[in-house]
């Protein structure tokens, strides 16, 4: 048997869910999860968990209270928040799990915050879509604590984690410097082929990435990296943001990151046209919808 038996999850999104569902599964009874989006009962967020059998906590500090793990899966705009809203009320000895996108140095302020009440943060980057692999998706796990936690992330499902680091920060800057290249190119597909195909050139433009790239399926991967810019744009800008600040971190301008964080943004406006499931129709709704609303300022 596992020496955690209690969960709290921070943040019921898409990866809370994800992850509660596998913990479920695995033989985990004892889960509680808090949402800011829990005070309305009609949110898909709360609908999500009734439906999960996942106990709704009035509070942040309710849920961590006598938790074994807490795991933090918010926006990354909210992941000091989270931190703080807990850090009073972990057990002496308990985990908290970071998985949120964020620079390295928001993950050591946070990390400082919960180690100081006594609880264990552990620092982790996924590595890849929370989807297929799930609670086994790729994942580094960095700071002190991470070591003596991975064995126990194993036993809960976590067969894609390593430990990376025993410095708060590595696993993160590897995770951040990989999204400029991601969502980089998401943000990249999206502006080239939207303008590409207003001059009807399209299929030029994607027949010289396989000739420049032959190993891709370029409409398959464009029409895929869009769609996800589409459905997920709110969300990655926020990460694209954390981004930005790695690379000021680092002491470099974030011009390239910085950029594609407005791009996801803008992106975010056009989700209803990810439902297309070809790439030059899904490209064409948003088009229309965008030289309308040009039109009409």
């Amino acid at each position: 048997m596992s020496a955690i038996q209690r969960i709290c999850l921070l943040g019921f999104g898409e990866v809370g869910q994800t992850l509660a569902s596998d913990f479920r599964a695995a033989g985990v009874t004892r889960l509680v999860a808090f949402d800011l989006l829990f005070q309305d009962p009609q949110s898909a967020c709360s609908q999500a968990a009734k439906a999960a059998d996942v106990r709704m906590a009035a509070s942040a500090a309710e849920a961590a209270a006598e938790a074994d793990l807490i795991i933090s899966a918010v926006t990354a705009a909210q992941d000091l928040a989270a931190a703080r809203s807990v850090a009073g009320a972990v057990k002496p000895g308990g985990y908290f799990l970071d998985v949120n996108s964020v620079s390295p140095g928001v993950k050591a302020q946070a990390a400082d915050l919960i180690d100081v009440g006594g609880a264990r943060y552990v620092e982790a980057a996924i590595m890849s879509p929370i989807s297929p692999k799930r609670v086994g998706s790729p994942m580094l796990f960095g700071g002190k604590h991470a070591e003596q936690f991975l064995p126990l992330a194993q036993q809960l499902g976590f067969t894609g984690a390593r430990f990376f680091s025993d410095q708060i920060g590595r696993a993160s800057a590897a995770k951040m410097c990989r999204s400029v290249m991601i969502k980089g190119m998401e943000s990249l597909l999206t502006e080239s082929l939207l303008a590409a195909r207003h001059y009807g050139v399209e299929a030029t433009v994607i027949d010289s990435l396989r000739n420049l790239f032959p190993a891709a399926d370029w409409s398959a991967l464009a029409r895929y990296m869009i769609s996800r810019s589409l459905i997920h744009g709110r969300r990655r800008a926020e990460e694209m943001r954390e981004v930005a600040q790695t690379v000021r971190e680092a002491g470099m301008q974030p011009h390239m990151s910085a950029a594609s964080a407005q791009r996801q943004d803008w992106a975010a406006a056009y989700r209803d046209a990810a439902a297309i499931e070809d790439l030059e129709p899904m490209l064409d709704a948003v088009l229309a919808r965008a030289h309308a609303e040009n039109t009409a300022e």
